[in-house]
């Protein structure tokens, strides 16, 4: 059973083992699957996903929840897991990029950035992806202010934000197209 995908992290947690700080139980549920770890309270959600859990989504980019690049969906609204207590979020349910989709099986949202190639270095997709999932989860079929106005906190210095604009329209189609499809099959 891979590192991912167990339900007791068996080592210790690397973000103890720098420093000697007090440990408490958290019980977290990432990408569907539960985890029991021990860290320290002050411990941020993106230092136990990226170093406890090995999940690469979440990017550190200003430890200060302002690029964008560390977020998660948590109960399907994105927050900055930098700034984010991993004890705050116990029993929640947490997403990261890897639980959106697989290779063979993408999400909506990351087939349409795919489609409209809106990635260049692709420090920043992390944060616009699920920020695209949950402003299409409020608003099916945002207008393109909306979509700036959402993805206005997340931060892309390569310049790709037209690329970027045009793949939350066509998530947006592709959602609808998703929803329409699952309602067929009842």
């Amino acid at each position: 059973m891979s590192a991912l995908n167990r339900h007791q992290v068996d080592r210790e947690p690397k973000t103890q083992q720098a420093i000697s700080l007090p440990q408490e139980a958290c019980a977290l549920v990432v990408n569907g699957e539960p985890y029991n770890l021990s860290v320290p309270t002050e411990t941020s959600l993106m230092h136990v996903l990226r170093n406890d859990l090995v999940l690469n989504g979440p990017k550190y980019g200003c430890g200060l929840g302002q690029c964008g690049a560390c977020t998660v969906l948590i109960d399907g609204v994105a927050a900055r897991a930098c700034v984010v207590p991993a004890h705050g979020v116990q029993g929640r349910a947490i997403t990261t990029l890897e639980g959106l989709g697989t290779r063979d099986q993408q999400h909506p949202v990351q087939l349409a950035f795919i489609e409209e190639q809106a990635a260049q270095c692709g420090y920043c997709l992390n944060g616009m992806i699920l920020m695209t999932v949950s402003l299409l989860a409020q608003n099916p079929d945002p207008t393109e202010s909306e979509i700036r106005h959402a993805l206005s906190g997340n931060f892309c210095r390569c310049g790709t934000h037209v690329e970027i604009i045009r793949a939350v329209k066509r998530a947006a189609v592709l959602m609808q197209a998703h929803r329409e499809q699952s309602h067929d099959k009842r």
